[in-house]
């Protein structure tokens, strides 16, 4: 059995690809919120958010519940949760790249 530590893919390489995976996560979390129409200056028009707003409100009899999803996106959007939206990208990416490198750990194994 051949220890990934041993492999030439450790010698560097793997920090880099790391870091590429938590940058490509953190980069689409960030820019993710204002995409779908939640920005810092509200709801834009004719975008995701407006017609999950809409959804929304006619779910819940005319008005968008507080606490709800559209309220807490729109919220984390105003106040500049991209910050945090690219922290937890950052995460997911780190994630994503650890479970592809434990298969590749399986396969050769095997």
């Amino acid at each position: 059995k051949r220890r990934r530590s041993e492999s030439s893919e450790e010698s560097g390489s793997g920090w880099l690809s790391t870091l590429t995976y938590m940058a490509v996560g953190g980069g689409l979390m960030a820019v993710g919120l204002p995409a779908l129409g939640f920005t810092s200056a509200g709801i834009a028009a004719n975008s995701m958010a407006a017609s999950l707003m809409s959804w929304s409100a006619v779910a819940n009899g005319g008005g968008v519940p507080a606490g709800g999803l559209v309220a807490t996106l729109q919220s984390l959007g105003a106040t500049g949760g991209s910050g945090l939206m690219a922290k937890v990208g950052a995460f997911l990416g780190y994630t994503v790249h650890r479970q592809l490198s434990n298969q590749e750990e399986e396969e050769e194994e095997e």
